[in-house]
């Protein structure tokens, strides 16, 4: 199926009006389909993108997955959603895990409403809204609670490594939320030097990452006090981590 037809599918309800072929020179001009549709499913959860955070990523989508079968055997978790963008690791946990409270923690005030929205979204039929909480944070500084599980994507590519970066999303999607100083470490470095502050005894820390960073993410995280699990995503891809403190 090509774009266009998942644009008339999705937003048009096959019906070929105005604004649909408007939105197919969008598509043209490079703009990322998921941006002219205005949402993306995401674990059976429909993830609004009206502030054009990142576009969340099926190999997130996987990882998250594996997370929640976890969350889902704790009671009551407490459940962090840190560098939330559009809220869409946060919202997932809030619709299948019915027990979990979730903060979503972001830097970029723009994002907030799309948060809320996600957040309101799922709130009106199945999720409890008392069970989520929006923080803007830079990284760690408005984050005062502990949590069982702290799940995050935060920016991680290298600048020197943009050409490997599709032009749609070079020019479309938010440069802070995809690029990261010290060959992608910079905010890598920072959850992880204080992420043990923010958990609880037992608590869990999920990081997507590129696979180039796994041993040294691993090397950090053995310096930090924890047990580290380089896990591979669908694709075979070593592209996130699983943190645990160390007894």
């Amino acid at each position: 199926m090509t774009d266009e037809e998942r644009l008339l599918r999705e937003k048009y309800n096959e019906v070929e009006t105005s604004e649909f072929f408007t939105d197919c020179v969008r598509l043209k001009n490079g703009e990322p389909l998921a941006y002219v549709i205005g949402w993306v499913p995401f674990l059976d959860c429909r993830i609004y993108l009206d502030s054009h955070p990142l576009i969340p990523r099926p190999e997130t989508e996987f990882w998250v997955e594996d997370a929640l079968a976890v969350i889902q055997q704790k009671e009551k978790a407490k459940v962090l959603d840190l560098f939330a963008g559009s809220g869409a690791i946060g919202v997932a946990v809030l619709k299948h895990a019915p027990h979990a409270h979730v903060d979503f923690g972001e830097i970029d005030p723009a994002h907030i409403p799309t948060i809320q929205k996600n957040i309101d979204t799922w709130s009106t039929y199945e999720v409890d809204h008392a069970r989520a909480r929006v923080i803007e944070t830079d990284v760690w500084s408005n984050i005062k609670d502990s949590y069982d599980f702290i799940l995050t994507n935060p920016p991680y590519i290298a600048k020197e490594l943009r050409g490997r970066v599709q032009n749609s999303v070079l020019l479309h999607e938010p440069h802070t939320a995809l690029f990261a100083d010290d060959n992608g470490f910079h905010f890598i470095e920072e959850t992880i030097a204080e992420a043990k502050a923010h958990l609880s005894p037992a608590g869990v820390l999920w990081i997507e990452h590129e696979p180039e960073q796994a041993e040294r993410l691993r090397s950090m995280g053995t310096e930090a006090g924890f047990t580290v699990q380089n896990k591979s995503d669908q694709y075979g891809v070593l592209r996130y981590s699983v943190l645990s403190i160390v007894a």
